[in-house]
């Protein structure tokens, strides 16, 4: 379970993130939506520990993410981006280098790519170096990567953006496996199609503050309506001129 709480960031001037409130469970999808320059990586930067909060907490399966930050990265499968592969390696090498950086024996190592492979439909990519790999392609290898040590809870940053339809339906039905397994899933997107597919909480947050959270259900009913994307712009306050 990741629980935030009153969290906030400033760069100089800038308070990209203003008192952000929420909690994804275990066995839940929680959606974290909103508009480009909302405030999403951000947050999932400050919840990965890779930036420290201006104020506010994250706890991680009860640990403070600022006491602690060691442990709650070891509870953490985190994914930014497909980027950082090495070239030179195959998919099946730079899911073990990662492996042996989390301090697993190469029988677990051996074990683990062997389920992510089924997991994300790796298999005929295993052996290939990654250096020719599409976009889809690399971002399976990077959630491998991610989920190696098995951990409890999966932060996703967009994780289906700019890839083909059939790459974004296997990235789904993953998403939806690892919910079925028990983990807490928190993704960022501003994809409607991805939040209505996937998602049993939904945070929209808006200029770095939470516009509204819960079902979907819940936020449409919000919103006073029954389509979900205009319940988001609704909530989210953006002007329908500046969609695209």
């Amino acid at each position: 379970m990741i629980a935030v709480e009153g969290l906030a960031k400033r760069f100089g001037a800038v308070e990209a993130v203003r008192g952000v409130t929420f909690a994804a469970e275990d066995g839940r999808v929680t959606g974290l939506l909103g508009p480009n320059g909302a405030g999403k990586t951000t947050t999932l930067r400050m919840v990965s520990t890779l930036l420290a909060p201006s104020a506010g907490s994250v706890r991680v399966d009860g640990l403070d993410a600022a006491a602690d930050p060691l442990a709650v990265r070891a509870r953490l499968g985190t994914l930014s981006d497909a980027r950082g592969l090495y070239a030179r390696l195959t998919a099946r090498e730079n899911i073990a280098y990662y492996g042996e950086l989390r301090g697993l024996a190469r029988e677990a190592i051996d074990a683990a790519t062997a389920r992510l492979a089924a997991l994300l439909e790796l298999g005929p990519l295993l052996d290939r170096p990654t250096g020719g790999f599409s976009q889809g392609e690399r971002m399976k290898v990077a959630i491998a990567r991610a989920l190696v040590h098995d951990p409890a809870n999966v932060v996703l940053d967009e994780p289906t953006n700019g890839l083909d339809v059939m790459t974004t339906r296997s990235l789904r039905e993953a998403v939806r496996r690892l919910r079925e397994a028990g983990k807490c899933v928190l993704f960022s997107s501003h994809v409607m199609q991805e939040v209505a597919a996937l998602c049993d909480e939904i945070v929209i947050v808006s200029h770095g503050a939470v516009a509204a959270r819960g079902t979907p259900a819940a936020v449409r009913e919000a919103a006073g309506c029954e389509d979900l994307e205009e319940a988001f712009v609704r909530l989210a306050g953006i002007e329908r001129e500046a969609l695209p």
